[in-house]
């Protein structure tokens, strides 16, 4: 099967790489350590979410990402 990861792009890869790591991760530090705007950021999580890659669990602060493998 295809891996978590391939085919989606350098940054989204990295985004998925960072919620693994770091699963309360915010957008403003995801944007930082990956050099973007947090508005790409938000388009990136939102294409992922879409294609069923990433969810949010908890409440909007103090949530975390959950990561589909």
């Amino acid at each position: 099967g295809e891996k978590l990861g391939e085919g989606l792009g350098e940054n989204r890869s990295r985004i998925v790489a960072l919620m693994k790591r770091k699963p309360g991760v915010s957008i403003p530090r995801l944007a930082e350590s990956l050099g973007i705007s947090t508005t790409a950021v938000e388009k990136n999580i939102k294409y992922l979410k879409a294609k069923g890659l990433v969810g949010r669990s908890g409440p909007a602060k103090g949530g975390h990402w959950v990561v589909s493998n």
